[in-house]
């Protein structure tokens, strides 16, 4: 049987429905608004696996192509892998359901958002979240929620709640925030270089508008829900974890104050060891439940040194910013490069101009787009000294990617002032507290390097949080370990004059709008010390681009001329850059953009297009070439491809009694135009010419 809520949401109806398709999957969910439907289900088996000791949620989304009535490209005609878009909808599906689930439960979960329709308004991101946490919530799957997840943007300074794509492009901030009834769980977005009370208005009111969509999934569970299942706590052996503490508890205490990553971990590791040695055969099979439990105190020990003492694990105060240094122009042949270190963290980031040739080519649900800006994040397992098998990147170096290019995009200069495509490639070499801010600065640098003339440096910051009842901590600059120990990860970049980006997760019930507050104007005073870190090294863009980076030209053609430019079948465009291997883009516009290295290579070739398109003027003079000889005069080639006739009458001031007496095919010849009817025709004059010369002769 089919159980249907209804709400309605900034003038659109949003409907969840149950019981008709996919009935053999725990809970399944379609959620529909407009023309765009998503199908959510979850399943997780019946027990975990043997030995499992941790939960492994799957969340995968997945468009298909049919839902935009399109066939899907390639030769294979099927959906492939997923796209970014689709990875990175399916960390927005991920972050904030997988802290609701009971820490007990260890079985195999699986989340799967398909979308069966899509229209151009209704955005199928946000209504997977929703069904991920309605599917959760018919089921049998113990899940904590609901939550909901919303899109706010912000035209003419009112905030709107899941804006359509027309109202996007007049928006000055667009985020997704994701939210229980009593708090927000995650925020993801970027803004225009807003004020940080901006966001945090924007934040709010995104969890005031998710109120009336998580209330229509309690009345979906009411009407379809099944029983949940029961979760049994693990039994701990409190009598081994004495012994254990009795063991390790201040070697713990000593250890976690070592202030260098690697050697603290390699302390804790030593413990662990000396801990199953002491114990003998008691202590056999029993690695993980020691490891478990030496990693209990360190949970304990560090908070409690944060909140109690106000010392953080590397000894700094909850403000301090790790030392930076910054390096730009170490790689000779990148159009622009930069090293940025802080602390332990460290990403080699280079920045490559193109043009529009190397636009990425997008093909989605709504058409093919092109993309002109690019950062690529990479992780490779050296920078935290491990090994692992790599061949594509990830779901996190994407989500990491996506968050700094959203950074560095609202600074960019606009495409007709600077018509290059711009790729950042970022590879972190040292990984211990936020890479992908680290990415942002050395994305800032970089682009600065290769003389791309952004509107303001940007830099970005990592925030962290601590707290115990009513005992707070906010961090700043926060270290891999804090990030693991903590309840708050909140990344946070922009300019000295507001934010461009932000992400947050929450991994407690939920904090006041006042921490976030505070937090947010923390990050701020963080984020303008690197900024002036930053600045040591450059503040501006450099005036001229790298040798290496090709040069754009612009000229202008009138747009009946374009056809000229192009030649048939493209016989003139192919033989300009055959004879000057130059690049050139011609837009509907006129607009047409000359790239190369060279610069007599491009200015041979804006020649060229020059005298495609060149149009005869009345009184003015030519030199020319005879193309054919007729009995009554002759057609001179004025330019490529244009030509006008000289009558015998205008051979000489003497009468010419033969055409070849005077012009013969080859010749060169100066001419003046004299005359262009109403069908164009040129008339020109060789005896109005005799005795003139070119103007620079």
């Amino acid at each position: 049987m089919e159980h249907k809520v209804e709400i309605e949401l900034s003038g659109r109806k949003i409907t969840l429905a149950t019981g008709k398709m996919a009935k053999q999957a725990n809970g399944a969910v379609v959620v529909s608004c407009g023309d765009t439907m998503v199908l959510v289900t979850a399943v997780a088996t019946k027990t975990a696996k043997e030995g499992q000791d941790f939960f492994p949620l799957t969340v995968n989304y997945q468009e298909k192509a049919y839902a935009g009535g399109k066939i899907p490209g390639g030769f294979f005609k099927r959906e492939g892998r997923p796209s970014d878009n689709e990875t990175l909808t399916c960390r927005l599906i991920d972050r904030p359901i997988r802290p609701l689930f009971p820490e007990s439960f260890l079985n195999d979960t699986q989340i799967m958002a398909t979308v069966i329709s899509a229209d151009k308004d209704n955005d199928p991101a946000i209504l997977s979240m929703i069904g991920a946490s309605a599917a959760l919530m018919v089921s049998d799957i113990p899940f904590q929620g609901p939550i909901a997840g919303i899109k706010v943007g912000r035209v003419d300074g009112q905030f709107v709640a899941n804006p359509t794509a027309e109202q996007l492009e007049k928006s000055d901030l667009e985020i997704v925030v994701a939210a229980s009834k009593d708090a927000v769980i995650m925020v993801e977005g970027g803004a225009a270089v807003v004020s940080e009370e901006a966001m945090l208005e924007a934040i709010f009111f995104g969890h005031a508008a998710v109120q009336s969509t998580l209330a229509a999934q309690e009345e979906l569970q009411k009407k379809a829900g099944v029983p949940k299942r029961e979760v049994i706590p693990p039994t701990v052996d409190e009598a081994f974890k004495a012994k254990v503490h009795q063991l390790a508890y201040a070697k713990m205490k000593e250890a976690v104050r070592i202030k260098s990553k690697g050697e603290r971990h390699n302390r804790i590791g030593a413990i662990s060891s000396e801990v199953s040695e002491a114990l003998l055969g008691e202590a056999d099979g029993r690695g993980k439940e020691i490891k478990g439990f030496l990693g209990d105190f360190e949970y304990e020990l560090v908070r409690e040194h944060i909140l109690k003492d106000g010392e953080r694990i590397d000894g700094r105060d909850t403000k301090t910013i790790r030392p930076i240094n910054t390096e730009v122009s170490l790689l000779p042949r990148a159009h622009g490069s930069a090293l940025f270190t802080r602390g332990e963290t460290q990403a080699l980031v280079a920045a490559t101009l193109g043009t529009s040739i190397d636009e990425q080519r997008i093909d989605s649900l709504y058409g093919e787009s092109r993309k002109r800006f690019l950062l690529h994040y990479n992780f490779p397992p050296f920078s935290v000294g491990e090994t692992s098998f790599r061949l594509a990147p990830g779901r996190r170096e994407i989500g990491h990617g996506m968050l700094a290019e959203r950074a560095l995009a609202r600074v960019l200069p606009k495409h007709e002032d600077f018509p290059y495509t711009i790729r950042i490639v970022s590879d972190t070499l040292e990984s211990n507290g936020s890479s992908s801010m680290a990415t942002v600065c050395g994305g800032s640098l970089s682009m600065m390097d290769a003389g791309v003339p952004i509107k303001a440096p940007v830099a970005g910051i990592a925030m962290g949080l601590i707290k115990e009842g009513d005992a707070v901590a906010i961090l700043s600059d926060i270290l891999g370990d804090e990030d693991h120990l903590g309840d708050m990860d909140f990344k946070v970049a922009g300019t000295a004059e507001g934010v461009t980006a932000l992400q947050m997760d929450i991994k407690i019930a939920g904090v006041s709008k006042e921490i976030m507050k505070k937090a947010l104007a923390q990050a701020r005073e963080g984020r303008l010390h690197i900024l002036g870190k930053m600045a040591e090294t450059m503040t501006a863009a450099r005036a001229e681009l790298s040798p290496f980076a090709p040069r754009i030209t612009t000229i202008f053609v009138k747009t009946d001329k374009i056809r000229d430019v192009i030649g048939s079948g493209g016989k003139n465009i192919r033989g300009i850059t055959e004879a000057t291997g130059v690049t050139i883009d011609i837009e509907d516009t006129g607009r047409i953009n000359i790239a190369s290295t060279d610069k007599d290579a491009c200015e041979k070739a804006i020649k060229m297009i020059r005298d495609l398109t060149a149009e005869a003027e009345e009184g003015k003079l030519y030199m020319g070439t005879v193309k054919k000889v007729m009995e009554f005069g002759a057609f001179v080639e004025i330019f490529p491809g244009t030509d006008g006739l000289v009558h015998i009458s205008e051979l000489d001031t003497e009468r010419v009694k033969n055409v070849t007496d005077v012009l013969n095919e080859g010749d060169k010849v100066l001419v003046k135009c004299i005359g262009i009817d109403k069908q164009g025709k040129i008339k020109l004059s060789r005896k109005e010419a005799i005795g003139a010369t070119l103007p620079g002769n």
